[in-house]
């Protein structure tokens, strides 16, 4: 029979065989309940601690993400604001641009329309003046026509038409320096190779440029009283008319003392181009102011002339501007289509981003629901369902609760 000492008291004894192997046994089932226990407290720990760890990766990775989605959204919504304030400061600087160019253009034409409106100004005033001056000259035809009756009573036919030729050329030459520096009054010498005829004077005069704006053909006509058949001021039209056209003069004037009776006529000046295209019979005392007036009306039909193809050429400076804005506004406007086509472009970009990174918060959202479940799975864990379908094991566990009990 065998001797047991005990560990505790140093006493000695002996059990029998079955007795040993009972004891033995408890032993064995004593330990390995123990080890069990403990294996299984260890490996509980481990996966909570694998668990914990799995959770906080799976919160860092999420947050992180997170902040990296804000982080663009914020970049791609700061980027979106930069493009509508710079669309928004170039339309500004465009309509500010045209219209300051507009309102000079507007300035510009008031100014000119100015200038236009003192020249017109100034052309009636030299009109009044030289009506004034005409005036004056018409008050001393009487004296002048009684003059000249008596002088043609003295006279033969060809002695007076010389004489009446004479009067007009001193009358010309006396203020030819003051009044026409720069005129040509002569005799017309040239016989037309047409027609045979010449007239009797030509006057031209010139701008500063030597650019002449005027002519006239003269023809003088005179007769005695003593003379049988007297002959009429039309009845020198057509001569004259033809003299103007060959020598390719503008105006004709008869300076006439034929129908001495007349009243028409002797009102001074008679513009007589209803039956002949610019024609003029004046009395010899009207001979200066006819000149004076047709070369005043040239000359400001040149300054007028000159002024409408300034403000012609200005309108088509306004014109070219406004075809150029136009041009601009086309332009601005394929470039701001362009820019809005990619600025469109732009947003769908955003909007795929933020839907590729929806997806991407969706599925770590997944993920952490998943790590959710596994670990409310893994709390939910318990010896009872780890034995069972494990009977041996569920005995070796009922034991422990009773030992526990006891």
């Amino acid at each position: 029979m065998p001797e047991i000492k005990c560990p505790h008291c140093g006493q000695q004894f002996s059990i029998d065989e079955s007795n040993y192997d009972s004891l033995v046994k408890q032993i064995k089932d004593e330990t390995f309940t123990r080890e069990l226990h403990e294996r299984l407290k260890a490996l509980e720990e481990k996966h909570n601690a694998e668990l914990a760890l799995e959770k906080q990766k799976a919160e860092s990775l999420n947050d992180k993400e997170v902040e990296n989605l804000k982080s663009q959204i914020a970049s791609l919504k700061n980027d979106l604001a930069k493009a509508e304030l710079v669309k928004e400061l170039a339309v500004k600087e465009a309509k500010e641009n045209a219209k300051d160019e507009l309102h000079k253009k507007d300035e510009e034409i008031i100014t000119l329309k100015g200038k236009v409106e003192t020249s017109k100004t100034d052309a009636e005033l030299q009109v009044k003046s030289l009506k004034e001056n005409y005036d004056a000259l018409i008050k001393s035809k009487d004296a002048q026509i009684d003059f000249y009756k008596d002088l043609k009573t003295k006279m033969s036919t060809k002695l007076v038409g010389e004489s009446l030729e004479q009067h007009c050329q001193n009358e010309f030459n006396r203020i030819r320096m003051s009044a026409f520096p720069k005129a040509y009054f002569e005799k017309d010498n040239k016989v037309s190779a047409e027609s045979g005829s010449k007239g009797d004077f030509i006057f031209k005069d010139f701008m500063e440029d030597g650019t002449p704006f005027i002519s006239i053909m003269f023809e003088m006509k005179n007769e005695n009283d003593q003379t049988a058949t007297k002959h009429k001021n039309a009845d020198f039209f057509k001569e004259l008319d033809k003299d103007r056209k060959e020598k390719g003069c503008e105006y004709a004037v008869l300076v006439s003392l034929l129908e001495s009776d007349s009243e028409l006529y002797n009102a001074g000046i008679v513009d007589v181009s209803y039956e002949y295209e610019k024609m003029y019979v004046v009395r010899p005392q009207c001979f200066i102011p006819i000149i004076t007036l047709l070369r005043n009306a040239a000359l400001n039909s040149v300054s007028y002339q000159r002024q409408l193809v300034e403000i012609k050429n200005q309108n088509l400076d306004i014109t070219h501007f406004e075809d150029d804005l136009k041009d601009f506004q086309e332009k601005f406007q394929k470039n701001y289509d362009l820019a809005s086509d990619r600025f469109t472009k732009a947003i769908e970009e955003i909007d795929k981003t933020i839907d590729h990174l929806n997806k991407v918060k969706e599925g770590l959202i997944g993920s952490e629901r998943n790590l959710r479940l596994a670990n409310d799975k893994a709390q939910d864990l318990s010896i009872k369902k780890l034995t069972r379908n494990n009977p041996t094991m569920k005995e070796k566990f009922a034991k422990l609760n009773e030992e526990d009990k006891d």
